[in-house]
């Protein structure tokens, strides 16, 4: 499931008690999901000490500003880039719950002046630096290679009654690493405890070199054919990426440039983002951008900020290309390209990320023959293209493998399966178990846990 947040309470040797969460996020994509989000906390959010968060993806960062104007005013820990990024995610997220808040009558989750006065509470924390929490207790992260900033976090103190130092490890979201454009997931190798993703559990993604190919020869259909392809994505990681797939192709004339539109103000503020910490890019990106390259620039790309150059697409003749937000297609300027084009037979929808249940991405995804957009039901005459070797996230067979090296060091005890579909988390558990020799465990929702 989505909207990650996990509550560690932990006793130092002097007896005093820590409060510690690991991501507050938004639940997304199930009807459920608004009465999630709206619900109470199950914790008083003015005892917590500590907020860690592992990255800026808005199902990790999303419910904070509620935290906080529920009574949180401890600190908040991350890498410097997400906290960066997630202040501009945070802006955009206010946006569409302020929206959605108008559209159903009902008071907004959380106000600007959360938003301004959580960042108050936000510090920053590089890789590869312990940092105490109180007697005892100390984090550390590590890179996760997820997205730009993600991190695993290390939780290091002395358990009352086991009356040695335990490690627990948070992995956040797993990278599918190697990555396009950063480094590749570090190794874990002393934890006792890992609370670990299960997106893609029970399933593999295609190799690197077959999505290149698949988004190429989609691209050479658009341009032949005078199509007009239209792509949903993640305006953090996903953009960047399909970014520079196409530079590689059309500055070294892989394909014929075409007009390509990055239809989204908050893919382009990230982008920057990306660009100003160049330094936690791979060898590879960071040697390239030596050399004089703009890997997220190209001729014929153009940014499009203002809502009525996002309108003037529609007067370029096809053949084009419109990146657009968000990912799922469940909010922003996506959905209404979609609207005008998913009943056109000439328009390529491609889908390159994780589509979340109940959202229009995974009806487009699962293949209906109608969908609902704005309150309007229309016929899918859309060709729909789907590349699974653009996420963000190890596969099945990955993440067994990062299980595997943590367990060569002798410490691990258990792994808990999370933030996946029950389906896949219950798959990956089993692999474990088999496969590796793991004790391994999903845990329900609310479930309390003694380690």
């Amino acid at each position: 499931m989505t909207g990650e947040n996990f509550l560690i309470e932990q006793t130092d040797k002097n007896g005093n008690l820590k409060k510690i969460l690991v991501d507050c996020g938004l639940m997304q994509g199930t009807r459920t999901a608004e009465s999630f989000n709206r619900d109470p906390f199950p914790y008083n959010p003015s005892e917590i000490d500590y907020l860690l968060v592992t990255h800026a993806h808005i199902d990790h960062i999303g419910r904070i500003p509620k935290l906080v104007k529920d009574g949180f005013v401890g600190k908040i820990i991350s890498t410097p880039p997400t906290k960066e990024i997630a202040q501009f995610l945070l802006e955009d997220a206010l946006k569409i719950l302020d929206d959605e808040a108008r559209r159903e009558g009902i008071l907004p989750l959380y106000e600007e002046k959360d938003v301004s006065k959580t960042f108050t509470l936000w510090d920053t924390l590089e890789y590869h630096k312990a940092f105490g929490l109180g007697d005892d207790i100390s984090i550390y992260l590590r890179d996760s290679g997820h997205i730009l900033g993600s991190a695993m976090i290390e939780i290091s103190g002395l358990p009352a009654q086991a009356g040695g130092v335990e490690k627990v490890v948070f992995t956040g979201d797993l990278g599918n690493s190697p990555s396009l454009l950063l480094k590749d997931t570090e190794i874990i190798t002393d934890a006792n405890y890992i609370i670990m993703e299960s997106v893609y559990g029970d399933r593999n993604h295609e190799s690197k070199d077959l999505r290149r190919q698949k988004l190429q020869d989609i691209i050479q259909d658009t341009i032949t054919n005078k199509r007009e392809l239209i792509i949903p994505a993640f305006s953090l990681e996903r953009t960047q990426m399909i970014l520079y797939e196409m530079n590689e192709f059309f500055e070294n004339d892989v394909l014929s440039q075409i007009p390509v539109f990055l239809d989204s103000p908050l893919a382009i503020k990230i982008t920057k983002v990306y660009e100003k910490y160049s330094s936690y890019f791979n060898d590879k990106i960071r040697a390239d951008i030596a050399s004089g390259d703009d890997v997220f620039k190209f001729p014929k790309l153009k940014f499009t900020v203002q809502a009525e150059e996002s309108e003037r697409i529609d007067f370029t003749p096809n053949p084009k290309i419109i990146i657009a937000g968000s990912g799922m297609s469940n909010g922003g300027r996506i959905v209404h390209h979609e609207r005008d084009h998913v009943s056109d037979p000439k328009a390529t929808i491609l889908l390159v990320g994780y589509q979340a249940t109940g959202t229009l991405g995974r009806q487009l995804e699962d293949g209906v023959k109608e969908v609902t957009i704005y309150k309007d039901k229309m016929k899918v005459k859309a060709k729909i293209e789907k590349i699974e070797g653009y996420s963000s996230h190890k596969d099945s067979d990955n993440l067994v493998a990062f299980v595997e090296k943590a367990n060569e060091g002798g410490k691990l005890k258990k792994v808990f399966t999370v933030m996946g579909e029950p389906k896949s988390s219950l798959f990956l558990v089993q692999r474990l178990r088999d496969e590796i020799g793991v004790e391994a465990e999903y845990p329900e929702y609310g479930e309390t846990i003694e380690l």
